[in-house]
């Protein structure tokens, strides 16, 4: 599959924008890689593994993130249903898959109904595969506002404090794993 010919569909104009979404993705994907060298005995397959980093994010041209030139009308939060859509209407589930399951590390339905977050109840938000949780893990290391820092463990788990107990240990579960 040609990841590139499918941003190339949606990010057609060398900008701001598809650098980020370009950058960004490359550090995930090259972080991903890392981890299946580390870990031949997780059989990851690293050809899913190249492609879903590099699509993880393809949705975010709709949201309205200003401060990395996202100028759609889209919350911000539904960038990874939007891209889910994108990616099943290609035909592509387990990429579509790796888009929904990789926000923080992954919300439950109570962290959507408690936080009133814009997305449909009845959807999977959690990392299932090993193949969705080390794409959601290495997404964590960088930010798309700062491109050129990667952030270490502990920088990592810092930031998502305040999203709950839950995502944290299931963080540190995957540095156990992956590191």
């Amino acid at each position: 599959m040609d990841y590139l010919a499918i941003i190339n569909a949606y990010y057609p104009s060398e900008n701001d924008l598809r650098r980020i979404l370009l950058t960004h993705s490359r550090s995930v994907a090259d972080r991903c890689q890392k981890i299946a060298r580390k870990h031949p005995e997780l059989r990851l397959d690293t050809e899913f593994l190249e492609e879903a980093a590099m699509l993880h994010d393809i949705g975010i041209f709709c949201c309205n993130a200003p401060s990395i030139q996202c100028f759609g009308t889209e919350p911000y939060i539904c960038h990874g249903l939007i891209g889910g859509r994108l990616l099943r209407e290609k035909g592509l589930v387990r990429h579509a898959q790796v888009c929904e399951r990789h926000t923080g590390t992954g919300l439950s339905r109570d962290q959507i109904l408690s936080q009133n977050l814009p997305l449909p109840l009845d959807g999977q938000y959690e990392p299932d595969t090993l193949e969705e949780q080390v794409v959601c893990y290495a997404d964590k290391f960088y930010s798309k506002t700062h491109l050129d820092m990667e952030r270490t463990v502990e920088q990592t788990a810092r930031s998502l404090e305040k999203f709950g107990e839950a995502g944290l240990k299931r963080f540190f579960q995957w540095v156990d794993m992956f590191e």
